[in-house]
């Protein structure tokens, strides 16, 4: 049997395994896609809590738009043609949701908001969360966390978010509260939102109880703006499935719903052996594709063998967590340096040494092999190898599943 699985943003690694081996593949669930454009119609015109974005923009005097950056699959572009027309004659600025991450290149730019780049480029603001002099103090969350938020989302009269909302293994899912915190939060809120998700509390799917997104709510709590979220969900083909808007909680969370739907995704049992396969954009480093070791623990069982297949086309990613990896010779150790204090980036690590202590973590990237074997992963120079290898561990009746979009799809054993 000869199996493809994508690999970077177009490309593909081909692996070949016996016919008479228990493999069985785990995608997103296969759901009726719409057109678009009447989604996002519909969404604008009937949204929830909220007048119409027609109405929301009637006596706006500026607009902010809130939009995701290149590591996310946000249909950005295409939720623009719709609303264009009726934000342009407005005073607006664009600002880009970089939390933590690094500013988007020249390519990306263009990934995020494709023909209308050339009209807007000069009203385009990068988050930058370690530029405290953009930074506004919005006092302390329930839980502690100093609230600092870049200034442009507190000077806005009004707002307009343009999210994805899928599952995200320590928030519950991305999207809606997640623009502000950490989009465009400060670097020092970020790191104590962050080192939340250290608690079990913090994991897919889950948002009662769980002190990351109790954060983020609070800290939207406090900016008193009126904010017309605009939030789509994608299939596993990211074609949008759904469209929610209106306000922000509400909308959210309706789309929770539908994105449940398509990613929560049930399986019989547990392997012994599981493909991870992290796709663009989300293999844009380790840092990111890091989701998809994450998703695949919840279909491993002990003692088994992860392989993480993702391009990782700009490296490792965050220096914290691999410093932090790259220091210790063990996962408890790992866990030991962390609870000694915590960086941003920490939280990574950890969730990766917990598996450490239980199962095997491969890896089939584009990163050098010596640089991935010092963060506590075995390198492969192929699939190939890495599956030969794993099936010869774990002998011919190991059960093999190949989790397709790893860095977005959640097993649920039934």
């Amino acid at each position: 049997m000869q199996i493809n699985v994508p690999y970077g943003k177009e490309g593909e690694k081909t692996v070949t395994i016996s016919d008479q081996l228990d493999t069985r593949f785990l995608e997103a669930n296969e759901v009726d896609i719409q057109d678009p454009g009447m989604l996002l119609d519909q969404a604008m015109t009937t949204p929830f809590s909220s007048p119409s974005l027609t109405d929301f923009l009637a006596d706006a005097r500026d607009v902010l738009v809130i939009v995701n950056d290149a590591t996310r699959p946000t249909p950005t572009k295409q939720v623009m043609d719709v609303i264009y027309d009726q934000i342009a004659h407005l005073p607006v600025k664009f600002i880009i949701a970089t939390g933590a991450h690094r500013g988007p290149s020249p390519e990306e730019y263009l990934q995020i908001f494709g023909d209308h780049y050339e009209k807007i480029k000069d009203d385009i603001l990068v988050h930058d969360a370690k530029k405290s002099e953009d930074m506004v103090f919005l006092g302390k969350s329930s839980n502690g966390t100093e609230m600092h938020v870049n200034k442009a989302g507190v000077d806005a009269h009004k707002i307009i978010i343009i999210g994805s909302v899928e599952p995200h293994y320590f928030a519950g899912y991305t999207g809606g509260r997640k623009s502000f915190l950490p989009g465009i939060a400060g670097f020092d809120t970020i790191e104590q939102n962050h080192k939340l998700a250290l608690v079990p509390e913090a994991r897919a799917l889950a948002l009662e109880g769980n002190p990351v997104h109790e954060d983020m709510v609070d800290a939207l709590s406090v900016v008193k703006k009126e904010i017309f979220a605009i939030m789509t969900v994608l299939d596993k083909n990211h074609s949008i499935y759904a469209v929610t808007a209106g306000d922000i909680h509400d909308s959210f969370m309706a789309a929770t719903h539908k994105a449940n739907e398509v990613f929560a995704a049930p399986i019989k049992e547990k392997a012994d052996i599981v493909v991870s396969v992290v796709k663009f954009p989300g293999d844009i480093d380790l840092y990111q594709a890091q989701k998809g070791i994450d998703n695949a623990k919840l279909a491993l069982k002990k003692n088994g063998i992860l392989i993480l297949v993702a391009k990782c086309r700009c490296g490792i990613g965050g220096k914290a967590f691999a410093d932090l990896l790259g220091s210790c010779d063990t996962p408890q150790e790992v866990l030991d340096t962390i609870e000694k204090g915590y960086k941003l980036g920490y939280h990574k690590a950890a969730k990766m040494a917990e598996i450490g202590i239980w199962a095997e973590m491969w890896a089939v990237t584009d990163v050098e092999p010596e640089t991935i074997e010092k963060l506590l992963i075995r390198p492969f120079g192929s699939l190939q190898e890495a599956l030969d290898t794993a099936i010869e561990t774990k002998g011919d009746s190991a059960k093999i599943l190949f989790l397709m979009d790893g860095g977005l799809t959640v097993p649920m054993v039934d």
